[in-house]
């Protein structure tokens, strides 16, 4: 199997549509029963090119290569977290999905801050508007999309301007008295969530940094 020896990588699925899910969370069975299958496009480009992973192919050379250059990231984990990240968020951005709290727009804003996260590791002056336009326009062009990088460019300097404040609002609300020196309860999450709007793994994040 693809987890147990590398000469095998899964490129395409199936999954048994057996039931219905409603509002209410309850299954019902189907009346007709369906197998939906999907492959890795990008998975399958790998395979064609010869190469050992995705991030070997052309696919994402220009950002390994840019990012490298811009932000000289210290080990290969954190460049190619950061290139998918980045690389995803332009896709998803040009589809129309912007950053939200809630639903499918809480999914750009995790990839952002877990970018800003990456970097900021070990250089908190690293800036997403760093990044070079022709890098965006290639990339979605790629996948057929509007071209112009100036919209996807002015959502993260917004994202990252937002995250950075609730950063430091949170190192504030942290440093209290009643928080400092023990171990956090769920109620301390669900408090610190509802009342100052920080999120549980964020939270976690300023905690490990101490």
């Amino acid at each position: 199997t693809p987890t147990t020896d590398p000469r095998w990588v899964e490129v395409w699925n199936h999954v048994m549509m057996r039931h219905h899910r409603h509002h209410d969370g309850t299954l019902t069975p189907l009346r007709q029963q369906n197998v939906d299958t999907g492959m890795g496009l990008e998975r399958l480009v790998t395979i064609l090119q010869g190469k050992d992973s995705v991030y070997e192919t052309d696919l994402f050379e220009p950002w390994l290569r840019h990012l490298t250059r811009l932000w000289g990231l210290s080990s290969s984990e954190d460049l190619r977290l950061v290139c998918d990240h980045l690389r995803s968020l332009t896709v998803i951005h040009g589809d129309g999905v912007h950053p939200s709290n809630t639903g499918r727009g809480y999914v750009p804003r995790r990839l952002i801050r877990r970018t800003l996260t990456t970097l900021w590791r070990d250089d908190p002056t690293r800036t997403l508007t760093d990044l070079p336009p022709e890098l965006l326009e290639g990339t979605r062009s790629h996948f057929h999309q509007e071209v112009d990088p100036r919209p996807v460019l002015n959502t993260l300097h917004q994202e990252e301007r937002r995250f950075r404040s609730l950063l430091d609002r949170g190192r504030q609300v942290l440093s209290r008295p009643g928080y400092r020196h023990r171990s956090l309860t769920d109620d301390d999450y669900h408090y610190l969530h509802d009342t100052h709007g920080l999120p549980r793994e964020l939270v976690q994040g300023l905690v490990e940094q101490g």
